[in-house]
């Protein structure tokens, strides 16, 4: 049996030229209310015992009232915790969506004095975690990284270089410039600046948990995956007819921009494993999505999104918070 293939998310060895097929990211957690029915059938059931108990004649093997109302008040409880789970993804996407935003850059690896051996398209994710500071994957802010073909060349005597790199934020017509600001030498993350831009200011910054959590809780992706062809292929018939068989480059982008189209989607699943500093859950995602916070029920986010697993529905991976803390501090506090 052959091993896994691991993917990192963006379309860095897809030709600036070449073309997405459109595929529709799906923004619905149907597993979320799976689960929450369940489980609140099971609390209804166990309520109703409660209250046959509580209601018969007192015996000898009977709990004393006090104890039954406890039961009772313990299952209430959790039914409004199993609410708040439920509505969490959205609560998550209406309060920080316009602070997840699509970037978008055009890269080179090359020779000194020589056309570029390879020129390609980045797509991904980042977020706000500071003032005009963005949290994404390494491998979107430097697009060779991870990248074999690339890596050859380097090991050769190429250099990469970014010819631009860009995030949309939802709402804004108007791209933002990014710029680099701290790049982890040992996990795929990076901080960038945002350049100074009306567009950022006013921003609310996501929130950094204090650590990952312990597996089995549940969890939100927000991103774009797809990229630009995913946002397309959400968008209203007439717009998907005009745009569907477009080059996905920066104009295609700015049109989406200019017509509120910038909008990251929703995933949802269950944190399967703490590893080090990886996170591996079952919240789908796709190319474009790299970059993405990753959220606990609190709202805060545990991780960066960063890879998946080939043959494997629940290997989707991230990169822990703690991996991302003294990235922020070394962003903020430049030698």
């Amino acid at each position: 049996m052959a091993d896994p293939q691991i993917n990192d998310f963006p379309t860095s060895q897809v030709p600036v030229l070449e073309a997405q097929s459109p595929q529709e990211a799906s923004p619905v957690c149907d597993c979320w209310q799976q689960v929450v029915q369940a489980v609140m059938g099971v609390v209804l059931l166990l309520g109703a015992l409660a209250m046959v108990h509580y209601y018969a004649p007192t015996t000898a093997q009977a709990e004393p009232p006090s104890d039954l109302q406890k039961q009772v008040h313990e299952l209430s409880a959790q039914v409004e915790q199993l609410k708040q789970d439920q509505a969490m993804p959205a609560v998550v996407l209406n309060r920080y969506r316009n602070s997840i935003g699509y970037i978008y850059g055009v890269y080179q690896v090359g020779f000194a004095n020589q056309r570029p051996v390879v020129r390609a398209r980045v797509s991904g994710t980042g977020f706000l975690i500071g003032n005009g500071l963005l949290a994404t994957n390494r491998h979107v802010a430097e697009p060779w990284y991870g990248d074999a073909e690339a890596q050859k060349l380097i090991d050769q005597g190429a250099t990469g270089m970014l010819e631009s790199l860009v995030i949309f934020f939802p709402g804004s017509p108007t791209p933002v410039n990014l710029l680099p600001a701290a790049v982890s030498k040992t996990s795929d993350l990076a901080v960038l600046h945002t350049e100074d831009s009306d567009v950022v200011r006013g921003l609310p910054v996501l929130p950094l948990a204090k650590s990952p959590g312990a597996p089995g809780q549940l969890v939100t992706v927000i991103g774009y995956p797809m990229g630009i062809a995913g946002m397309v292929a959400k968008s209203p018939t007439r717009i998907y007819e005009r745009m569907a068989y477009r080059h996905n480059d920066i104009s295609a982008a700015s049109e989406l921009a200019a017509l509120s189209l910038i909008r990251p989607s929703t995933t949802c699943g269950h944190l399967g494993d703490v590893v080090g500093d990886k996170l591996i859950y079952d919240a789908p995602t796709a190319h474009g999505g790299s970059g993405g916070p990753v959220f606990n029920t609190k709202g805060e986010v545990i991780g960066v999104n960063s890879a998946y697993m080939d043959g494997f529905t629940g290997g989707t991976l991230g990169v822990s918070v703690d991996s991302l803390r003294p990235l922020l501090r070394e962003a903020q506090n430049p030698r």
